[in-house]
């Protein structure tokens, strides 16, 4: 277990550096172990919408090459990565390689990293595309994405309040 605090903060998700630029585009990570989805915020920090998804190839590291053509594209102030957590609230296996994964886009970008609870996010998103009456069925990159953009709203959103 990580000795990493994980609850979400009123006031940012925290990490070693502090707390990420309160103006300008955040990108969030959601972590996976075959895709990740993205998703971007708007520069005022308002909105959140799906920037796409990265894959990546079972056993093999994450692919920085494909987040590099995003952070590039969009230059984001901040990064924010899914921590997927124990149903207990407690760091296991996935959420020690989501942190590992936002410390080497930390190193190789510059880019502030931080990490916020992710739990639910992905059957939140599975449920939105289901109230629009939609089908989820081999939407697994759409629902990835969504799931990213889900996540860093409920950030804004914590952050905002």
């Amino acid at each position: 277990m990580s000795e990493h605090t994980t609850t979400p903060s009123p006031v940012g998700a925290r990490n070693e550096e502090g707390v990420l630029p309160s103006g300008g585009k955040l990108l969030a990570i959601d972590w996976g172990e075959k895709r990740i989805g993205l998703a971007l915020s708007d520069a005022e920090q308002h909105i959140a919408h799906p920037l796409g998804t990265l894959t990546r190839r079972l056993g093999r590291r994450f692919p920085m090459k494909q987040l590099r053509v995003h952070l590039d594209a969009h230059q984001p102030v901040g990064v924010l990565v899914g921590l997927p957590l124990e149903e207990s609230g407690e760091e296991g296996p996935n959420a020690e390689k989501a942190r590992l994964t936002g410390e080497l886009v930390r190193s190789k970008s510059g880019i502030p990293v931080s990490f916020f609870d992710e739990r639910m996010t992905t059957a939140r998103a599975l449920q939105a595309v289901r109230d629009l009456g939609g089908n989820t069925r081999g939407r697994r990159e759409e629902i990835d994405s969504l799931a990213a953009t889900v996540l860093l709203q409920t950030y804004l959103d914590t952050n905002r309040s």
